[in-house]
């Protein structure tokens, strides 16, 4: 296995344990992408991606993620299929109601991952990444 593989499943330990803080795996200048979803963008740095993520969570009750499958793409590249659980705050919606399926691409150089790219839907993820579901 790969040292890039054992950086990204430690990260979704973390956030398993509901730990979602921007941590050491994170690279100063990281670039963070939301591809798609209700409020889809790009942020840069450790600050900004912190911003966003917990505008992020702070629309949900009992937010989880987890990785159902992780596949090393290439050298720097770890695609990671995950599943979310919560509860929307203000729509009261579980998360299963408005799509939980997704995936997320970790670019990893010198063990800091320095672009971070997150999908609600795994089939537009697939096909921006070139793979087939």
């Amino acid at each position: 296995m790969s040292a890039n593989l054992d950086l990204v499943r430690s990260i979704y330990a973390a956030l398993a344990r509901g730990d979602f803080g921007v941590a050491e795996w994170t690279h100063p200048q990281i670039a963070f992408v939301i591809a798609d979803g209700p409020d889809p963008g790009s942020w840069t740095g450790k600050a900004d991606m912190a911003k966003a993520a917990r505008e992020h969570l702070n629309v949900w009750e009992g937010y989880r993620i987890k990785a159902d499958e992780s596949r090393q793409l290439d050298d720097e590249r770890v695609l990671v299929l995950v599943h979310r659980t919560g509860r929307g705050k203000a729509s009261g919606l579980e998360a299963g109601q408005i799509g939980s399926t997704g995936a997320q691409l970790f670019q990893v150089c010198g063990r800091k991952v320095t672009r971070y790219v997150t999908w609600s839907d795994r089939d537009r993820a697939l096909a921006d990444i070139g793979l087939e579901g």
